[in-house]
C-alpha cells in the first residue's frame, strides 16, 4: 500500500492554523469538529508542533488510522471548512413513505387475523390493505418488511402480537440454592 502521509500532506497557512487551534480550544464545538482540527493540527507538516505519523494521531485523538487518512485526504482535495462540517445525508428532508401513525396500523393489520381462505399475510397483501384503508396512497413491499423487521410480529399467526413474549417468573432460568457445600474439606477430622 503506498504511503497516503506522503501523497495527503498536510500544509497550513499561518491564517489556517489559529482558526483550527481556536476550534480545538473551543468547549461549544461539536466533539467531531474539535477532534477534526486536532488531527489537522497534528498533521500540520509546515509547523514545528506538527507532523505526526498517522497512527500517533489516530492513538491520540481515539479514532482508527484509517479514518485520519480520510480526514487528511478531504483536508487536501477540498479545504479546511469542509472537512470540519459534515455533509448531509442525501436522504435528509424526504418524507418517509410510513410515519408513526401508518407504522401502528400496519403493525395491527399484521398482527390480525388474514383474510377469509389464507392462513397469513403476505407483504404484498399488507401493502394493498393499507391502499385501501387509505392509510397510504402508496407504498412498496420493501418498506412494509422493513418496519415489521422492527416488530416480533408474526403475519397472521394466533395470539401474534408486535410486543415480545414475557416470561413468567417461574420459568427463568436464575440461580438455585443448593444445601450441599462446593468447597473440599481443607483438614482432615480425626475421630
Amino acid at each position: 500500500m503506498p504511503d497516503l502521509a506522503k501523497k495527503y500532506s498536510v500544509l497550513l497557512t499561518s491564517e489556517a492554523r489559529a482558526e483550527l487551534e481556536t476550534i480545538a480550544r473551543k468547549t461549544s464545538a461539536g466533539v467531531a469538529k474539535v477532534r477534526r482540527a486536532t488531527i489537522l493540527l497534528m498533521a500540520d507538516e509546515a509547523h514545528p508542533d506538527g507532523g505526526y505519523a498517522d497512527w500517533e494521531i489516530a492513538a491520540e485523538v481515539g479514532l482508527c488510522e484509517r479514518q485520519v487518512v480520510r480526514i487528511r485526504q478531504k483536508f487536501v482535495k477540498s479545504g479546511v471548512q469542509p472537512t470540519l462540517t459534515r455533509a448531509t445525508r442525501s436522504d435528509a428532508g424526504i418524507r418517509r413513505a410510513l410515519d408513526g401513525r401508518a407504522e401502528a396500523q400496519l403493525v395491527t393489520i399484521a398482527c390480525s387475523t388474514p383474510p377469509e381462505g389464507r392462513d397469513h399475510w403476505t407483504l404484498q397483501m399488507l401493502c394493498d390493505e393499507l391502499q385501501r384503508l387509505r392509510v397510504v396512497k402508496s407504498v412498496c413491499c420493501e418498506t412494509v418488511r422493513q418496519v415489521l423487521k422492527k416488530t416480533n410480529c408474526g403475519l397472521g399467526n394466533p395470539n401474534a402480537s408486535a410486543s415480545p413474549k414475557r416470561t413468567d417468573r417461574d420459568s427463568s432460568h436464575g440461580w438455585k440454592k443448593s444445601s450441599t457445600s462446593t468447597r473440599k474439606r481443607s483438614t482432615n477430622s480425626v475421630r
